[in-house]
């Protein structure tokens, strides 16, 4: 069964930065399409970047200059680092992975991390 198991959220004040990690078992990172998403409370969940088999990154608009997503294949381990946060960065942070052609925030995952969360006072 695969597992992905996010850890390094926290609360932290406007301006810090955190990483998140991201350790997966019985699949590997290098094999699959990985991404980042978040939910904020009261919204939608939202993908903010992925990065494919390859290495190819894609960020949303919305992340672009803070956040870097990066994975070390010989750990099996996914990476988000999120620079200046803000209040509005305040949510549950996923890590995702998706077999198939096609990697971008917006693409079907299959599967799915339990979160960590990130909570950003001002």
């Amino acid at each position: 069964q695969v597992h992905l198991v996010e850890s390094g959220g926290g609360s932290v004040q406007a301006g810090e930065s955190l990483r998140l990690s991201c350790a997966a078992s019985r699949l590997r990172v290098s094999n699959y399409c990985m991404g980042w998403f978040r939910q904020a409370p009261g919204k939608n969940r939202e993908g903010v970047a992925t990065i494919a088999s390859d290495g190819r990154i894609v960020y949303v608009d919305s992340v672009k200059g803070r956040f870097t997503i990066s994975k070390d294949n010989a750990a099996n381990t996914l990476y988000l680092q999120i620079n200046s946060l803000n209040p509005e960065d305040t949510a549950m942070y996923y890590c995702a992975a998706r077999f198939h052609l096609g990697c971008y925030p917006s693409a079907s995952f299959g599967y799915w991390g339990q979160g960590t969360q990130v909570t950003v006072s001002s």
